[in-house]
């Protein structure tokens, strides 16, 4: 069969087909003990991704390991006794640990934690063991962890039972147990301790939306007051649009302000609280001994948290559209009110006009009368000798000259006024 031409690749094709195969489940032989952490700077923009990656590059090659390609964002291996993987995302780091001995996980951990580039966002202890029966689980659940919050429930077709209270213990971790049958493969232990780590993780971040939706709180109510006041005086004739204006501009600065440092954390919150919901739906969870299970636990504590940031950031929402739609009116408003005067200031302009006309022509008939005046005398003093030879006196003279002089000189006046206009 001859080979058919192969197209080009698109530059981008390698990058996303790769992206389908990255940060794949770790596979966890159980009996095992686990350690989970999310690391972050108290700041999004103070995260220095060249930090977390030098401090894994510290800790492979204390193990003799060969680091990853610089824009790698996953990673895994041994480390002596121990395995780790090590995974960056958008906002955070995460470092997972897990060996047979809890001291080693325990020492291995704390070198993390002191050597960390950021803050400690999230973190869990695993306890992964295999039971042959319920008792045996129920037993060990009572004395792991506290009963007034304790979430469990089996998972994946009853292949598993989990359980966490999520209450961290003096260490700042919170405490799960994994208990698998007999017959569960280290591989669906992987998934197993993955979901739950990005259940904690993602529930973590998601938070951070409810502690930016407080902090908004009080000046969405002080600003939601003070536009409701504003809208008020819409309909008044009397204040100053001007003033009105202004104060509508800052209550819409101050709200924008607030959308730009919230529109991300908003988002992100609401991305986060999907992520959580997908893998508690993945974990298939069914009732374990009449407790509630993750999926409950979270719809009791979670959810009415990020309804509060779904609530908080549409009230932003509906608060920018009122103070626009408010500015908006209160231009028109402004606009008609200098539309009235620009029409007023023109009508008294004309009526200047009319009088400034008829100034004019009163003006020119005095200047018709005083240049005439001397014309006239200028006249007279040329034709009184001429005068004196026919015998007429000066008074007949004028007489007859100054007729003619006024209207030359109105003719004059008549004519020049044509030409400049």
């Amino acid at each position: 069969m001859t080979d058919m031409p192969r197209p080009a690749d698109h530059p981008h094709r390698a990058a996303t087909v790769d992206e389908l195969h990255a940060r794949p489940f770790p596979s966890i032989e159980a009996p095992t003990h686990a350690w989970f952490v999310a690391l972050r700077p108290e700041r999004r923009i103070e995260r220095d991704r060249a930090a977390e990656r030098a401090q894994l590059d510290r800790l492979i090659q204390g193990a003799c390991q060969t680091p990853p390609e610089e824009d790698a964002t996953h990673w895994s291996g041994r480390l002596g006794p121990l395995n780790l993987k090590w995974e960056s995302h958008t906002e955070f780091v995460t470092i997972l640990i897990w060996g047979p001995e809890e001291s080693d996980v325990t020492a291995l951990a704390q070198r993390v934690l002191a050597d960390g580039p950021g803050l400690r966002m999230a973190s869990a202890r695993f306890r992964i063991r295999r039971i042959e029966d319920d008792a045996e689980a129920l037993a060990i659940i009572r004395s792991d962890h506290a009963p007034d919050s304790l979430a469990a429930s089996r998972v994946l077709d009853n292949s598993a039972v989990i359980a966490g209270d999520f209450r961290p213990a003096p260490d700042g971790d919170m405490r799960f147990s994994v208990l698998v049958r007999p017959d569960v493969g280290p591989g669906r232990v992987g998934r197993i301790v993955q979901r739950l780590l990005e259940i904690e993780t993602y529930r973590a971040m998601a938070m951070l939306g409810l502690v930016r939706a407080r902090e908004m709180g009080p000046a969405l109510s002080d600003l939601g007051t003070r536009l409701a006041q504003e809208v008020a005086t819409l309909g008044t004739s009397d204040g100053a649009a001007e003033v009105s204006l202004q104060a509508l501009l800052d209550i819409s600065a101050r709200l924008e302000q607030l959308a730009t440092r919230a529109t991300f954390r908003m988002s992100a919150t609401a991305a986060y609280e999907r992520i959580v919901t997908i893998r508690i739906d993945a974990l298939n969870e069914t009732r374990f001994e009449g407790r509630q299970t993750f999926g409950e636990f979270m719809m009791r504590r979670f959810d009415p948290a990020m309804r509060t940031v779904e609530a908080t950031g549409h009230r932003l929402t509906r608060l920018t559209d009122r103070a626009r739609r408010a500015g908006e009116l209160l231009r028109t408003r402004v606009e008609v009110e200098l539309s009235r005067q620009n029409r007023e200031l023109l009508v008294s302009m004309d009526r200047r006009s009319d009088e400034a006309l008829r100034l004019q022509h009163t003006v020119e008939g005095l200047s018709v009368v005083a240049i005439s005046y001397y014309a006239t005398s200028l006249a007279l003093y040329v034709a009184a000798p001429f005068g004196k030879e026919i015998g007429l006196s000066k008074t007949w003279m004028a007489a007859g000259i100054t007729p003619l002089v006024v209207l030359g000189t109105w003719a004059a006046l008549r004519a020049v006024r044509r030409r400049l206009h």
